[in-house]
């Protein structure tokens, strides 16, 4: 009985060591394809194979019959009607728009008066339940009886420092609300990305944001920026000129999504001497060729700052074609932050200040991740994107409605 056994576990040996041999190909080729897989340019040679097929025929329409073909056309001119119309809605929602702008403008202005101290709001104004409240309101539920006087002493006590009570911690009147709408340029990750430090300065002069929605053609709107006299520049108001279309493309008709701004214009910013942050004076080298002698020159280029958003890129009249890719880019983000200073911003300001409105859309995004599918959590590694440009990676966080 043992000599089978012997047989049976040499055999069972041999057995799996021709097993290993014969996976020993496949492991060495599943090694080579993981080396591949890890390489950028097979990734990028990859990428554009994938991106080749995409929307490729597959034949299968091709290769209906004539009269299912004839049916298709038929509903294509019903999906033509579709856009059509839905153009036409865009138009009326609009008009309405413009019903109710003086509605919004009202309210508007009210804000502008309270933010510049123009006016004071009354208590009544001023009846809005805050969390800070109801914290109060919460301790002194759960204080017991014998210490709820004590609580209401001391909410009065801090109330009364908090009015400027305390003679000695008494502070100059703070005027308004500083810093308005340069704490929501702050808080806003897209609009932050454009702040730099030296604009910081300057927006705190920043009184208020309108939007002025054009009645006659081109359609559009405008931005206006309004600052209270500064030492920067001499302008009271900076304007941002956006043109929309409305129609569906006459040559590609099918693409069309609704509303889509094709063109915008900045203004001229009057600055004081020595206070244009847009521009920064450098310094360079030049060495004559013949005698070889050095001199250095003075340069101005054009600076990082917020004010380069009134000096956007200039769109060719009838063609688009004809912008390149970097100021197609630039004039991408340019649309998605004047839409979105437009639809958000101005009329939710008080909550981005706050950052309620920030946080509202930090869950929404946690929602949405939640119900991702597997691998679009992954951490992103820009160093092994071959596709990745740093002078594009601005333009990476706006916000698309």
């Amino acid at each position: 009985m043992s000599e089978p056994e012997n047989l049976s576990s040499d055999a069972a040996f041999e057995t799996e060591e021709d097993h290993a041999e014969d996976t020993g190909e496949g492991g060495d080729s599943q090694a080579i394809a993981n080396q591949l897989m890890k390489n950028p340019g097979v990734l990028a040679a990859l990428q554009d194979k994938l991106c080749s097929i995409v929307g490729s025929p597959s034949g299968y329409i091709q290769s209906l019959p004539k009269e299912v073909k004839r049916r298709i056309k038929a509903l294509k001119k019903l999906q033509n009607e579709v856009i059509n119309i839905e153009a036409e809605f865009y138009k009326e929602v609009n008009a309405l728009e413009l019903k109710y702008a003086p509605k919004y403008s009202h309210l508007f202005e009210k804000r502008k008066d309270i933010l510049t101290a123009k006016k004071e709001p009354t208590d009544v104004e001023c009846d809005w339940p805050s969390d800070e409240e109801e914290d109060e309101k919460d301790e002194e539920k759960l204080a017991p009886e014998s210490q709820q006087a004590e609580v209401k002493e001391k909410a009065i006590v801090e109330g009364t420092k908090d009015a400027g009570g305390d003679a000695e911690k008494k502070q100059e009147e703070v005027k308004g609300i500083p810093s308005f709408w340069l704490t929501i340029f702050k808080n806003v990750d897209m609009l932050s990305e454009m702040v730099q430090d030296h604009d910081e300065p300057i927006l705190t002069h920043l009184q208020d944001i309108t939007v002025i929605i054009h009645d006659k053609d081109p359609a559009g709107f405008t931005l206006e920026f309004h600052f209270e006299p500064n030492e920067y520049f001499t302008d009271t108001v900076l304007t941002k000129r956006y043109e929309m279309r409305y129609e569906p493309d006459s040559q590609d008709p099918f693409s069309y999504e609704g509303p889509e701004i094709i063109k915008c214009t900045g203004c001229t910013i009057n600055w004081n001497k020595g206070k244009n942050v847009t521009v920064k004076q450098i310094k360079k080298k030049q060495k004559h060729k013949g005698r070889g002698l050095t001199r250095t020159v003075t340069k101005q280029v054009q600076a990082d700052s917020f004010f380069n958003f009134f000096n956007p890129p200039a769109v060719p009249e009838g063609s688009e074609s004809e912008v390149d890719e970097e100021s197609e880019a630039i004039l991408g983000a340019d649309f998605e932050i004047g839409h979105f200073i437009r639809e958000r911003i101005i009329p939710r300001s008080v909550l981005f200040f706050t950052g309620e409105a920030i946080e509202s859309e930090e869950y929404d995004e946690d929602d949405n991740e939640e119900s991702s599918s597997p691998g679009e959590d992954d951490e992103y590694d820009e160093e092994n994107d071959p596709d990745f440009k740093p002078e594009n990676a601005i333009y990476s966080s706006v916000i698309r409605d």
